[in-house]
Order: C-alpha cells, then sequence, then structure tokens
C-alpha cells in the first residue's frame, strides 16, 4: 500500500509498459479519427456527384463487394471479421444519411 493506504503499489515496470502501451492506443485512436474525417471528406463528394446525377444514395452492390472485402481484410488482419462488418455498416449508414441530407438540400 501507499502512504495513505488504500492506493496499492504496483510493479513499477508494469505501470511504465502500461503507460506505453496506452499511449500507443491513443495514437492510434487519434490516426483513426483523422482517417474516419477524410473518408469522410470523399464521401461527401460523392453524395454531392450522386446527388448531381440524380443517383440513389444508397449502391448495395458496391456495399457488398466492400462487405466482402473488408471482411477478408480483417480475416488477413487477425480482426473478426464480424466486427469489421459492423463497423462498415455503422460508417455506410452514416454515409447514407449524409447522402439523403445532400440531396434533399440539407447540406
Amino acid at each position: 500500500m501507499s502512504d495513505d493506504d488504500t492506493t496499492p503499489e504496483y510493479d513499477e515496470a508494469a505501470v511504465a509498459e502500461l503507460r506505453s502501451i496506452r499511449q500507443s492506443i491513443d495514437n492510434i485512436d487519434a490516426a483513426v479519427i483523422h482517417m474516419l474525417a477524410e473518408r469522410f471528406k470523399y464521401t461527401q463528394r460523392v453524395g454531392y456527384l450522386k446527388a448531381a446525377a440524380g443517383m440513389p444514395a444508397a449502391d448495395p452492390g458496391r456495399e457488398q463487394i466492400q462487405v466482402a472485402r473488408l471482411r477478408s481484410l480483417a480475416a488477413e488482419s487477425h480482426l473478426d471479421p464480424a466486427f469489421a462488418e459492423k463497423f462498415l455498416n455503422f460508417i455506410v449508414a452514416e454515409v447514407i444519411h449524409h447522402h439523403e441530407q445532400i440531396a434533399g438540400g440539407d447540406e
């Protein structure tokens, strides 16, 4: 226990390693957010192109191809393919929502 007898003391090496790992996780989280922002910049452009051409917001054929591609990439990366699919579905739903807003003039 520490001086105040309420906080346990932990191995300093473990605490230091935990801090280092958490910093790496924080860096990856930041990169993911920046990549998502960049992705949404491009999907916004797609939304404007679709709206101008009178195309529907959703593209089920493209979505099926993307699901299969990302499930395969996930498996290769030792990530649960079902999780990758859920994550993609979440993103696609948001993209479709944006595209519908653009088409409706609710930018």
